[in-house]
């Protein structure tokens, strides 16, 4: 029998210091890192950069899970973490993204307009449902593309 799966929904400020070249080093790390140590523990998920906010969602073995959580509020560049989620799930919604990324591009500007409307992307104004529902669109037009 398999374990259980869980999803985990946070999002945090960024402080990353510096100008753009600093912060694209930065956010490559991050997912380089994040992408080898999730292969490693058999999760998935994605996350979106936007207005000094990351938000991610985490799928997996509930511990691993929690693990990968701890590494991010330990993580300096992340500021005021904020677990927004921690539901148990039947079924991946990124089965093939150990570490999706989208956010700095013209184009996920552009494709993001509609959040920042209804938000001003203040992650601490969407719910965890709604960020997961985000990443998981975006992340099936990036396939697609």
């Amino acid at each position: 029998m398999t374990e259980p799966l869980y999803r985990l929904v946070y999002y945090s400020r960024n402080h990353i210091s510096g100008d753009h070249g600093t912060f694209e080093a930065h956010v490559e790390d991050i997912l380089g890192k994040s992408r080898v140590n999730n292969g490693r523990d058999g999760i998935t998920g994605a996350l979106l950069f936007n207005a000094g906010c990351f938000a991610q969602v985490l799928e997996g073995p509930l511990a691993n899970v929690e693990a990968a959580f701890e590494r991010i509020q330990q993580d300096d560049r992340h500021g005021d973490v904020s677990l927004l989620a921690l539901d148990p799930i039947e079924t991946r919604s990124f089965p093939n993204w150990a570490m999706g990324f989208v956010g700095t591009s013209d184009r996920d500007a552009e494709r993001f307009a509609a959040v920042g409307t209804s938000s001003g992307f203040d992650p601490a104004r969407l719910s965890g449902d709604q960020i997961h529902t985000l990443l998981r669109d975006l992340t099936i037009e990036e396939e697609a593309a």
